[in-house]
């Protein structure tokens, strides 16, 4: 008779539990619908603490919910129906145009949507032009800025990625494009559908055309036959780094600005989004520095503000890459000839330096070296630090970073974990540029290790992409301010 009661109370538990989640799956329904067309007609994008509602399934809808708790340490996690609630209020406000609304935030601090709203001034919203994009350049980074622009939710307005530009080679390369683009062995298939449009050389990536054009210098294209003007070519090549290697593209008709996805020399300006991203006016080559430099800058920053940092050492345990070999081979750098897949190779990283470009208050203050090790992808830098103010306990430094992670400044940059069982594959695909290792800090006085992991291919390329936005002159109203 008990087993029988038993049984009764578990199905009953076990129904209660499917009807809430067909609740919450409905909720998520409407919302998929409000969002849509809060982003197509005003072009408001809404987040869950920092993380983008608009593109997101119904599953991964209510699973950014379920993780709120752990965001905020809180009882219980932000209830679907709270986000609905505030969605369909912003809904109303036909008057707010190009704007990014945290709802986590909001629910989180217990703020009224209004009173934010009304604390902008919604009478300067303008709506975002659209700018053209080429990719010059269709390797790793390349494919996953193709993969991360067309996975958006189509629109007539930001950035609209238009050609990509590759060297001439045989026949069949059309297929070959669309094919690597479709299938990665890091990050699995593509999330939509690719055609090859043989007749107009082009590729039709979920539903918009991208025209492919081949050439061998910049100078010699002329953008505007294929209706394309005041582009912002993003060079992922990194054949030139300077002025006079990069400026073949301004001289190329219908270009207007000229982003680079490495460290570049000379005196074009080397950006980490986020933090020296304000020196950015009307420079027409920038530079989005290297994944690591843009991986460790931002957590340096927040640390030298709150502690003060003397010196340092950075070591960067980083994904092999495409440059080095399978097997021993001659290769023009030392060590990199040989086999990445049997290897750790010793080699050498600017990142330390470069820090103190974006970062003039560290230069000369770091150290660095790297290691490349046998995995395809996500790389950990090692922060070795000696602190002008020594944090008052491991658990108060891990408490700063946490806070840090959650606050509405850094929360789509520095991501944290205090897991016990994340390794690196935990974050194949993370689109934060570093994710704080909080079981791996380690502090003895004054002198302090933090562990930043990093996607060096979709972190960086999403820290590219705010460069990108700010240099097409594309801007945010954020809400909460």
């Amino acid at each position: 008779m008990f087993l029988v009661s038993n049984a009764d109370t578990l199905r009953q538990l076990h129904q209660n539990h499917l009807n809430n989640y067909n609740n919450q799956e409905q909720h998520a329904i409407e919302l998929m619908g409000l969002l849509n067309t809060l982003y197509n007609k005003q072009d408001v994008q809404v987040t869950l603490f920092g993380d983008t509602l608009n593109t997101a399934s119904v599953g991964q809808i209510l699973a950014l919910h379920q993780k709120t708790a752990l965001r905020n340490k809180a009882a219980t996690a932000i209830d679907i129906a709270d986000t609905l609630a505030m969605v369909k209020a912003l809904a109303t406000n036909t008057s707010l145009q190009s704007a990014q609304v945290d709802v986590g935030q909001l629910i989180a601090n217990d703020s009224d949507l209004q009173a934010a709203l009304q604390a902008i001034n919604t009478d300067q919203n303008t709506a975002n032009a659209a700018t053209d994009v080429v990719l010059y350049g269709f390797g790793r980074i390349g494919r996953i800025l193709t993969r991360l622009l067309l996975s958006q939710a189509s629109s007539a307005k930001g950035l609209q990625l238009k050609a990509i530009v590759v060297r001439p080679t045989a026949a069949g390369d059309l297929a070959k494009r669309a094919s690597l683009l479709e299938r990665d062995s890091v990050h699995g298939g593509f999330a939509g559908g690719v055609v090859v449009d043989e007749e107009n050389n082009g590729l039709i990536i979920n539903g918009r055309f991208v025209q492919v054009i081949y050439a061998n210098d910049p100078s010699d294209i002329d953008y505007t036959v294929y209706g394309i003007d005041g582009a912002l070519v993003i060079d992922n090549t990194g054949i030139w780094k300077d002025e006079a290697g990069l400026g073949k593209h301004l001289q190329s008709t219908g270009v207007k600005k000229v982003l680079l996805t490495a460290p570049a020399g000379g005196e074009i300006k080397n950006v980490v989004y986020g933090v020296n991203n304000d020196t950015v006016a009307e420079d027409t080559i920038v530079s989005a520095a290297s994944c690591t430099t843009n991986a460790i800058t931002p957590a340096l920053k927040v640390l030298h503000d709150e502690y003060g940092i003397e010196n340092g050492h950075v070591e960067t345990i980083h994904s092999f890459t495409n440059d080095q070999n399978l097997i021993d081979n001659y290769h023009k750098a030392d060590r990199r000839g040989r086999s990445a897949v049997l290897n750790m190779v010793m080699t050498s990283t600017g990142a330390a330096k470069a820090v103190g470009k974006a970062l003039p208050a560290l230069s000369g203050k770091l150290t660095g070296n790297a290691i490349r090790v046998p995995t395809p992808n996500v790389s950990l830098a090692i922060l070795n630090l000696n602190l002008k103010t020594a944090p008052e306990s491991v658990d108060a430094l891990n408490e700063f970073m946490y806070n840090i992670s959650n606050s509405s400044t850094w929360q789509t940059q520095i991501a944290y974990t205090d897991s016990t069982e994340a390794v690196s594959t935990d974050f194949v695909g993370d689109t934060h540029v570093g994710i704080v290792d909080a079981q791996a800090t380690i502090l003895t006085d004054n002198h302090a290790i933090v562990y930043i992991w990093y996607d060096n291919e979709v972190g960086y390329s999403t820290q590219v992409l705010r460069l990108a936005t700010q240099m097409a002159g594309i801007s945010y109203t954020q809400v909460p301010a």
